[in-house]
């Protein structure tokens, strides 16, 4: 535990520090918040207990009573957060989920720089044997770093390098109290089924095993490193605006393109990144590689991976189409970002640009999303056209083409598709017209 002390006193070093620290009554979080009560007021720290009662063990109130005073007796501030109902079939997963949301919340109230975790050399070890099995992306198979920056704060796992036993020899030293949850013994997690039956075994094969996986998740990362050093430097080509370009991506490199879904994939899910492994993956190659122009597939976590000719996009599940219809005076701010506005002058002639003769529409103005059975007579044509036929044709994005925009008069009469094909009542240049709307 001495290289810990050490690490923190290195990575901590100067005033006025603001610390989170995970923590349950458990042996691993009592021996960090014990050894940062240690350095507390060495380091000018100030720390905060957050602390999450997943509410399924009577004992929980009392252990987290017992956490509490321990941060009372060392001047530590205690945020607690109890769990009402875990919904999930995935119970580890939730928790997970509700947990770091409860730790990004005290991140917040408090604006610390750092948050400390307790996962030690023998977490890592089931992690990367976990990640093994299930498939994951390069980094994935690392595991976990002692150090990630998550733009406002860095996470830390001080205890990567030391085993179960190293921690129990120190809380038995400075006679720390603990709490075991006896849950951690049931076979009905995944996790426990790794702890109790295949780390026994690579630890009688070699007591030092824990370094040998953390010199392995080290090589790793390095390599990732570099990868990611090449891919950051097209990635802006291909991916931008959250859509994935798909003709611009099969230009690269097969190990490039592999790293920049991966990226964007790990932006998504982030410490649920476990959730993902190689049939997940092999989806969405499969996906990207369909000739389909349009088709998607769901991820877990309620992701909707869409392909949409050559994009690609990742959304949640149950983002619902929202009906809109604006009252058009001189302009409006629509729901996809863009704008309509009435402009004095112009002699642009493309389809963002309308002219209308206000004896020919009734108003005012409205403008509202695509409805079924939408019709436009379209500017030098006779007869009417599906709306979702132009809208397929003109190979707009699925996800985009119920919140695209239609303006229409009093009488919900289709005079413009912004951007898209002009109506009959759009007027020319050298015709009467006296008003005049951009699309921007």
């Amino acid at each position: 535990m001495k290289e810990v002390q050490q690490f923190l006193i290195k990575e901590l070093r100067g005033a006025n520090k603001t610390i989170v620290v995970g923590a349950s009554h458990g042996p691993d979080s009592m021996a960090i918040i014990h050894l940062l009560s240690i350095l507390k007021d060495k380091l000018n720290m100030k720390i905060i207990c957050a602390h999450v009662d997943h509410n399924v063990r009577k004992e929980s109130v009392d252990e987290a009573n017992e956490l509490e005073n321990f941060c009372k007796k060392n001047d530590i501030i205690f945020e607690k957060m109890t769990i009402d109902k875990i919904t999930d079939t995935n119970f580890e997963n939730e928790a997970r989920i509700k947990r770091y949301a409860f730790f990004e919340e005290v991140i917040n109230k408090y604006k610390a720089s750092y948050l400390i975790t307790a996962h030690h050399g023998d977490d890592l070890i089931e992690t990367i044997m976990m990640r093994l099995v299930r498939g994951s992306s390069f980094k994935g198979y690392a595991g976990f770093s002692r150090v990630t920056d998550r733009g406002t704060y860095k996470m830390l796992r001080p205890l990567i390098n030391v085993t179960k036993e190293d921690i129990l020899e120190y809380n038995l030293k400075y006679n720390i109290n603990f709490s075991i949850d006896p849950s951690n013994e049931s076979d009905k997690y995944t996790r426990n089924r790794y702890r109790k039956y295949i780390l026994p075994f690579l630890k009688r094969e070699d007591p030092c095993v824990h370094d040998k996986f953390l010199k392995f998740s080290q090589l790793i990362l390095e390599n990732d490193e570099y990868i990611d050093m090449q891919m950051k430097k097209v990635i802006k080509d291909v991916y931008f605006q959250e859509v994935l370009h798909l003709d611009k991506l099969a230009k690269l490199d097969k190990v490039i393109q592999d790293r920049i879904i991966n990226h964007i994939i790990s932006i998504i899910y982030q410490d649920d990144l476990i959730l993902i492994g190689d049939a997940h993956k092999d989806l969405v190659n499969k996906l990207i590689a369909s000739s389909k122009p349009n088709s998607y597939i769901y991820l877990p976590n309620d992701i909707k991976v869409i392909k949409s000719y050559n994009e690609l996009k990742f959304e949640k599940k149950d983002n619902q189409v929202i009906d809109y219809k604006i009252k058009f005076d001189r302009m409006v701010n629509l729901p996809n970002g863009r704008q309509l506005k009435i402009v004095d002058d112009s002699n642009d002639k493309s389809n963002y640009i309308c002219r209308l003769n206000s004896d020919d529409v009734a108003l005012p103005l409205y403008v509202r999303n695509k409805k079924r059975g939408d019709r436009i007579e379209v500017k030098g044509m006779t007869g009417h056209k599906k709306i979702k036929d132009i809208l397929i044709n003109e190979k707009i994005a699925s996800s985009e083409r119920e919140h695209w925009p239609i303006l229409v008069d009093s009488k919900d009469r289709i005079v413009w598709l912004p951007g898209l094909k002009k109506s009959k009542y759009d007027k020319s240049k050298n015709e009467s017209y006296d008003i005049i709307i951009k699309y921007h």
